[in-house]
């Protein structure tokens, strides 16, 4: 099958596209033939090292979590799918969706939403699920509050307000001054173009602030939260690591941060909600699997509205 392999981290010229051995399944597995896949900031920091901690060097290496395509074949403890059916899902980390073909465990799929195609629905669960955990998991979203999501127009972004909207929450969107009309669409109540206003400055209150780009710290926007407000961030910080630990100890605000995890159950509760037309998957770009460079340069320069697709295999 074809793939994008690395054999050491670093720069987009180590991701190189290659025939490589399709994947055997385990018991618990279904073997996935893949048709679409998308870049998440994770894979890039996977690719350059930054999270070696956890990646190792255990390669040749294939990266990419998203995907959507076809089950082809099932391990012997599987119960839920069977050859033929249409998913989406998630890798195991570090990885393994660039590839035309991925073994990914049962429990880390679920029935692709009837009204996606396969591109629009891979690009849903990585950063869809990170949106939903945040809000519902770590920020107990209730109907009638104020939610600002920082970072409103990228990848996750594009769900926070969405799936913040869905769940009847006022919602603020921050974004640079191209994308305001865009986050707008999404169903944003109010708009912050932060090249020229600084929401932590401002009077406004909020329940929850959900800082997607994790650009600012709890320090920075404790004036804005409510009494018993929620801070909540992408990538933890040593100050707010500190801070969740010492908010969670004692009444008042909190700082948490979110640490996606796939599984089948929300994957099916964002299907029923895309079904429903509560919230929609919103693709800046599609790269062949072949151009997957390409496509890590893109991700890496934060240009993108909404999420970066790739291409795998065309549907038979």
């Amino acid at each position: 099958m074809k793939a994008v392999v690395i054999r050491r981290y670093g720069t987009v010229e180590v991701l190189q596209y290659e025939t490589v051995d399709r994947p055997t399944i385990k018991p618990d597995q279904i073997l996935v033939k893949i048709y679409a896949s998308s870049v998440n900031p994770i894979d890039w920091k996977t690719r350059k090292g930054m999270l070696q901690f956890l990646s190792g060097n255990r390669f040749p290496m294939i990266l990419g979590f998203d995907l959507a395509g076809e089950v082809v074949e099932v391990g012997a403890k599987v119960t839920q799918f069977q050859p033929g059916d249409s998913i989406y899902g998630s890798t195991s980390f570090p990885g393994g969706a660039y590839a035309e073909f991925a073994a990914i465990p049962e429990k880390l799929a679920a029935p692709k939403p009837t009204n996606l195609n396969y591109e629009q629905a891979a690009v849903v669960p990585l950063a869809a699920l990170t949106a939903l955990q945040a809000l519902r998991d770590q920020g107990n979203i209730q109907s009638g509050q104020t939610v600002l999501v920082n970072g409103a127009a990228g990848g996750v972004g594009i769900f926070a307000v969405q799936i913040a909207k869905a769940l009847g929450a006022v919602v603020t969107g921050v974004s640079s001054t191209k994308n305001l009309d865009f986050v707008k669409s999404l169903g944003a109540d109010r708009v912050i173009d932060y090249t020229q206003q600084d929401f932590t400055q401002e009077a406004t209150r909020y329940d929850i602030i959900f800082d997607v780009v994790a650009k600012r710290s709890p320090s920075e926007v404790r004036r804005v939260l409510q009494p018993n407000g929620i801070y909540i961030t992408t990538l933890p910080s040593p100050e707010s690591l500190i801070q969740s630990v010492l908010t969670a100890l004692f009444p008042g605000q909190k700082v948490k941060f979110i640490l996606e995890k796939p599984n089948t159950q929300d994957l099916v509760y964002l299907k029923e909600l895309i079904e429903a037309g509560k919230i929609h998957p919103v693709i800046d770009r599609t790269f062949p699997l072949a151009e997957l460079a390409a496509a890590h340069a893109y991700s890496e320069s934060e240009r993108a509205a909404g999420k970066i697709a790739i291409a795998v295999a065309s549907e038979q």
